[in-house]
């Protein structure tokens, strides 16, 4: 089965009157949407600054917290650290929220990210320390067409079981064999392409689950961003 959610289609939310807006393929509990959390996958959105702003500070709990600088740079502040931290494109941070934290981000005008939550047993990680790391660009490198952050020998580790995270920049068709245990959850973050009967653009996201093998024709260079996470998870998730 895959599931086409258009941008047109998924969550709008924005901050300071609208200086940062957000499209979310995967929004909150009680938030309007297709698609709701699924798997350990709790949480995503892509959100873009149109202007410098600042998102004051916030609490955060039990999950873990990636944010993907897609463009421009951001700022990091939070209550373990005590201090700024500057992230470019490229980079990546991770919050392991544990028993709590809190935190602040700037956004520099015309920057974007992902910020995508997991959830990572919460029975278990909100009695545990919280943790902050952020990854650089260059530590992450493309091996035939792929850009891998999480899995299996990948530069980061995270508590969330069986997930696996990475890019991938196709320019001819090209064809995905999938594992029939996992959800295959795809953005197109730009290019255009067709998958079975679906015209693909960018910002479309795309939920696959039950399929053997995605076949993608490419139209215009793509750049897929691509989570991978299990049907079932071993212990009891939020939702």
């Amino acid at each position: 089965m895959i599931e086409l959610l258009k941008k047109n289609e998924q969550v709008y939310g924005e901050f300071n009157s609208g200086e940062i807006y957000e499209n979310k393929p995967i929004g909150f509990p009680g938030e309007s949407s297709s698609s709701k959390a699924y798997s350990n996958l709790f949480y995503w959105a892509h959100a873009s600054a149109k202007v410098d702003s600042t998102i004051g500070l916030h609490p955060h709990k039990g999950f873990e917290i990636m944010t993907f600088v897609l463009n421009g740079s951001i700022k990091h502040y939070d209550t373990l650290i005590d201090k700024w931290i500057e992230l470019e494109k490229g980079d990546i941070q991770l919050i392991q929220s544990g028993s709590g934290i809190s935190h602040s981000e700037f956004m520099k005008k015309d920057s974007s990210i992902f910020q995508i939550w997991f959830d990572p047993n919460l029975s278990k990680t909100m009695y545990q320390e919280p943790k902050y790391e952020d990854f650089k660009a260059k530590k992450f490198k493309t091996i035939n067409h792929k850009k891998l952050f999480v899995g299996k020998n990948a530069p980061i580790k995270i508590e969330s079981e069986n997930v696996e995270i990475y890019e991938l920049f196709l320019d001819d068709n090209y064809k995905i064999k999938l594992d029939k245990n996992f959800y295959y959850s795809i953005y197109l973050i730009n290019g255009s392409a067709s998958l079975n009967d679906l015209k693909l653009e960018a910002n479309d996201f795309i939920k696959v689950q039950n399929e053997t093998v995605l076949d993608f024709q490419i139209e215009d260079s793509c750049c897929f961003f691509i989570i991978s996470s299990p049907i079932e998870t071993t212990y009891k998730t939020y939702i």
